[in-house]
């Protein structure tokens, strides 16, 4: 699936269980907390947590649980560049181009 298909099919996704309205300031926290868990995840896998409350994972779960969290994160972007009317493809364009400017040598 490319980016612009995925863009589209997140937003009707969440438009559909009524997850969309939400207002860019709610998502972006949205966002801070799938970021939360996903470090979380990232610390699990490369340091451990060292809780007596939570179980061992393998490493295969761990890695499943990092893809998943950067599937959180993802979507909520996705989501408030729709909000924007900004496409995915336009921000990492404007980023390369950011990028190069800065680091021209």
């Amino acid at each position: 699936m490319d980016i612009q298909a995925y863009q589209k099919w997140v937003s009707d996704f969440y438009k559909k269980r009524n997850w969309y309205q939400y207002d860019s300031f709610v998502r972006s926290n949205f966002l801070m907390e799938e970021v939360g868990e996903l470090a979380q995840s990232i610390r699990k896998r490369e340091i451990g947590r060292d809780r007596p409350d939570e179980d061992v994972t393998s490493d295969i779960e761990n890695i499943a649980a990092i893809k998943e969290e950067l599937g959180d994160v993802l979507d909520n972007i996705f989501i408030l560049a729709d909000k924007y009317e900004i496409s995915l493809e336009e921000i990492m364009e404007a980023h390369k181009e950011k990028l190069e400017r800065r680091f021209a040598e």
